[in-house]
């Protein structure tokens, strides 16, 4: 990625770092937690470079009647993925000016992130690019007005006409990362709780609304489907090359705290195609979690695998279908 390596922000009049004292408004516990001064992206610090692997997509869409002479609201597609994964410089310190408190401090990095259909040729269609997406990744001072502690949030454009803001945690820990398992199953706007299990779902089943129509002979087993972190499951390490330590960077559209709480900040906005008319949205993005997992193996001093989840909730037809895309990236 060609990246603006010569941008650096340096605001005027400079912004001044709380001391650990909490001067000038800026609660104690706050300005303690703060990174390093020799580390301005604290926990971002690991992004930058370029990172490259491969993943899984699940994604349902929405279906007209009048494309085929069959009924249904949705497909599922399913796609084995290449990816390509940029982040670029830090942009020094981003000035963010306040009125009901002092002013403070952004640090953030630019990233790109390309993913293909790794079953499609690039010599045979077009099609084979999936995803495009450029944004920012911010690391966001603990403020007093509102009342949070230190934050990272993700910027993120996507083509289709939607844009993203999930904020949240990051945190460090000795060993590998703890993944969980992760739905694709459907439920009513609202009811998170009444999962359908649909017949798509199911690879073995041959399906008029599924992509591909036969998954096995794509390599996309049942556990995939039925859980598509477990793509990532499988320990990176090897006997010779433990994971000394991970760092998870954690981010929603609807953001919440460790011990419980919310972020006031967050959300996605969609173009008007998207939301739809009176009758209901085409497809609307609702809600986007995702979580980043930085590992270190045993014996480096900066990350060398990259491992991803995440989850967006499309809504259409009075049913939020889950989206999931996961990958294991190797940093280049």
């Amino acid at each position: 990625m060609e990246s603006t390596s010569d941008f650096i922000f340096d605001p005027l009049p400079p912004i001044d770092e709380p001391d650990a004292s909490g001067a000038a408004g800026e609660p104690a516990t706050f300005a303690a937690a703060a990174e390093p001064p020799e580390h301005p992206l604290g926990r971002l610090t690991g992004l930058r470079g370029t990172w490259i692997g491969e993943g899984f997509n699940v994604i349902w869409r929405p279906h007209h009647p009048t494309h085929r002479q069959l009924v249904d609201d949705h497909v599922l597609e399913l796609n084995l993925t290449s990816e390509r994964l940029d982040f670029g410089p830090g942009l020094g310190k981003i000035p963010n000016r306040g009125l009901r408190q002092r002013n403070i401090g952004l640090h953030g990095l630019n990233y790109l992130q390309q993913i293909s259909d790794a079953s499609v040729s690039h010599a045979d269609h077009h099609d084979s690019k999936q995803h495009f997406e450029p944004g920012l990744w911010l690391l966001i001072p603990g403020t007093s007005h509102p009342e949070e502690p230190q934050t990272v949030a993700r910027l993120a454009c996507i083509p289709h006409g939607t844009v993203i803001l999930a904020q949240g945690t990051a945190e460090t820990s000795n060993g590998g990362p703890d993944i969980k398992p992760v739905s694709i199953r459907p439920f009513p706007i609202g009811e998170p709780g009444n999962e359908q299990d649909l017949l798509e779902q199911h690879v073995d089943f041959d399906s008029d609304f599924r992509i591909p129509r036969h998954p096995l002979q794509k390599g996309i087993k049942q556990e995939l489907v039925d859980n598509p972190n477990s793509f990532i499951f499988i320990p990176p390490s090897t006997p010779h090359q433990p994971v000394a330590k991970t760092t998870k960077l954690h981010v929603s559209t609807h953001g919440s705290l460790p011990g419980g709480g919310t972020l006031p900040g967050g959300g996605a906005a969609n173009i008007a195609f998207l939301k739809g008319g009176p009758d209901g949205p085409n497809a609307v993005t609702a809600h986007v979690t995702a979580t980043f997992w930085l590992q270190t193996f045993q014996g480096h001093q900066e990350p060398g695998l990259l491992q991803y989840s995440q989850r967006v909730l499309l809504n259409f037809n009075d049913v939020s279908w889950p989206h999931v895309t996961v990958a294991t990236l190797h940093k280049q």
